[in-house]
C-alpha cells in the first residue's frame, strides 16, 4: 500500500515552479508562485499535487484518513531548502583566529603564516574516519533543524591523497545514514601545502594525475572545485586542474574573485563551470561572460559579514543575468554558520535582494547550482516530496525577523524528519 500524506491548509505554499528546466534569472528570481490556503498531497515520497485546500479535500476525501495528516494552519509551506556550497567534513575550530582577526590580522595573513585552511588541514588529517563522522553528523543535524533537505559538501582539508579520500568517505556514509541529501564535492586544490609553497607545480601536479583519477574511479564526488585566488592558484593553474577533472567526469565548480579581482569569474564560463562562488570583485567581464554561459553565481554573505569584508554585488549580479544561488559556505574559518536563513536575512540587509529572490536563491536556484533541479528545489508534481514548514504566517516574516530560526517540520522524500523543531 501507497504511503501517503496530507498537508492541509497552509497560509502560503510557496511552489517556485516553473524554473526545473532553467535556472531563473533577473525578474523571474521574484516569481514565486504563492497558493494561499494550498495543500499537498504525497505518495511514497513524491509529490503528487498541490492545489487549494478544498480542492485537494475533496479529491483525496475517501483517503486522507489513511494518510498522515499535517496541518499547516497559520504556517508557510515551501520547498525543502538547499545549501550549495559548504566544506561539512572537517575536524576542529578555529575560534583563536576569530580573535586574532578582532585584533588586526587579515584572513590572507592568517593562513600565509600556516593558520586559516592549513590549521583545519592538520586538524583534519588527524582525525580518525569516526571523529571526522561525529563532528560532521552534528553539523549535518543543526543543518536540517534550520530546513535544509539537501546540501554539497566539500573535500578539501586533506591535501592528501589519503586525507582527500577520507573526507570524502566521510561524506558518502552520512549521505547513506543521514535524512540530508548530500552531494559531494572533490576539492583538493584548496590550498597549497605548506612544505610545497616554493614549488606549487608539485602539488598541481599530483592533484591533476593523482588524485583526481583516484576520486573519479572511486565514484566519490560529482563536482571538482578550486580556490583560484592570488597566492593560492592561478586562473592557469585552476583551469588545468578544472579540465582534467572534466576528462575524468567531474563537473568543474570555481572560488572565485573572492579576495581581489583574478579573472576566476570569466574563467568559470571558459571552463563551462556549473556554479562560480563568492564573486565578491567579479569584474564586469567575468559577471557578462557567466550570463552568457548559464554559469550560476553562488553568493556567501555569511563569509562577507564573519571577516568584516565587503558583501558581494548581488544586484549588480542578478541585473547582468546570472542565475544567482545563496549559501552558508559553511566552514570553520571563514563562515562557522549552519544557518541557511540567516543567510537569507544577508541577501536581503546586506545584499539588495528581495524577500522573494533569496527564496529562489535558497531553492529552486540552489538546486541548479548542484545539479539537482530535477529532483529538487521546487513543490511540483513528480518531484521529492522535500518539504520545510516554517512557523510565520508569510514569507516575508522569514527575512523580516532577522537572526531566528522558524522552521517548525521539515519532511524529506515524505517522511517527517523535524517536528515542532525537533530532530526525530
Amino acid at each position: 500500500m501507497a504511503q501517503k500524506m496530507f498537508i492541509s491548509n497552509a497560509n502560503q505554499v510557496i511552489t517556485m515552479a516553473g524554473h526545473s528546466d532553467t535556472p531563473a534569472k533577473k525578474e523571474k528570481m521574484s516569481k514565486i508562485s504563492i497558493m494561499k490556503h494550498g495543500s499537498i498531497w504525497i505518495e511514497d515520497g513524491r509529490i503528487v499535487e498541490v492545489g487549494p485546500d478544498e480542492e485537494l479535500r475533496e479529491k483525496y476525501r475517501t483517503q486522507i484518513e489513511d494518510a498522515v495528516q499535517i496541518d499547516a494552519t497559520g504556517k508557510i509551506v515551501t520547498p525543502g531548502l538547499i545549501d550549495p556550497h559548504t566544506h561539512l567534513v572537517h575536524a576542529g575550530t578555529r575560534e583563536n583566529e576569530y580573535a586574532m582577526r578582532l585584533k588586526g590580522k587579515t584572513y590572507m595573513e592568517i593562513m600565509e603564516a600556516g593558520g586559516g585552511i592549513h590549521a583545519t588541514t592538520r586538524a583534519t588529517q588527524k582525525a580518525s574516519h569516526e571523529k571526522l563522522y561525529e563532528e560532521s553528523k552534528k553539523r549535518l543535524d543543526k543543518f536540517l533543524l534550520h530546513g535544509v533537505t539537501t546540501l554539497e559538501a566539500k573535500s578539501g582539508y586533506g591535501l592528501t591523497l589519503e586525507h582527500e579520500l577520507k573526507q570524502l568517505e566521510v561524506a558518502k556514509q552520512l549521505q547513506k545514514d543521514h535524512s540530508v541529501d548530500i552531494i559531494s564535492t572533490f576539492m583538493g586544490a584548496h590550498a597549497v601545502p605548506m612544505n610545497e609553497k616554493k614549488n606549487p607545480e608539485k602539488f598541481v601536479t599530483r592533484v591533476i594525475e593523482e588524485m583526481i583519477p583516484e576520486v573519479a574511479e572511486r565514484k566519490l564526488a560529482v563536482f571538482n572545485d578550486v580556490f583560484c585566488e592570488r597566492g593560492v592558484f592561478t586562473p592557469e593553474q585552476s583551469k588545468r586542474i578544472l579540465e582534467a577533472g572534466k576528462k575524468h567526469g567531474l563537473i568543474p565548480k570555481i572560488h572565485a574573485d573572492e579576495i581581489e579581482p583574478y579573472a576566476g569569474a570569466k574563467l568559470a564560463a571558459e571552463v563551462e563551470a556549473i556554479s562560480a562562488d563568492h564573486l565578491l570583485k567579479a569584474s564586469d567581464e567575468g559577471i557578462k561572460a557567466m550570463a552568457e554561459q548559464g554559469v550560476v553565481g553562488v553568493l556567501l554573505p555569511g563569509t562577507a559579514f564573519f571577516l568584516m569584508a565587503e558583501f558581494a554585488p548581488a544586484r549588480k549580479i542578478i541585473d547582468a543575468g546570472v542565475a544567482v544561488a545563496l549559501s552558508t559556505d559553511q566552514n570553520p574559518g571563514s563562515s562557522p554558520t549552519i544557518s541557511l536563513p540567516f543567510i537569507m536575512n544577508l541577501g536581503c540587509l546586506k545584499m539588495e535582494m528581495t524577500p522573494e529572490e533569496v527564496l529562489t536563491a535558497t531553492t529552486i536556484n540552489a538546486a541548479h547550482a548542484i545539479g539537482c533541479a530535477d529532483e529538487a528545489g521546487s513543490l511540483e508534481s513528480g518531484k521529492k516530496a522535500d518539504i520545510t514548514i516554517f512557523d510565520v504566517p508569510n514569507y516575508l516574516t522569514l527575512s523580516y525577523q532577522y537572526g531566528m530560526n522558524h522552521v517548525d517540520t521539515v519532511i524529506k522524500s515524505g517522511k517527517q524528519v523535524v517536528v515542532g523543531g525537533r530532530l526525530q
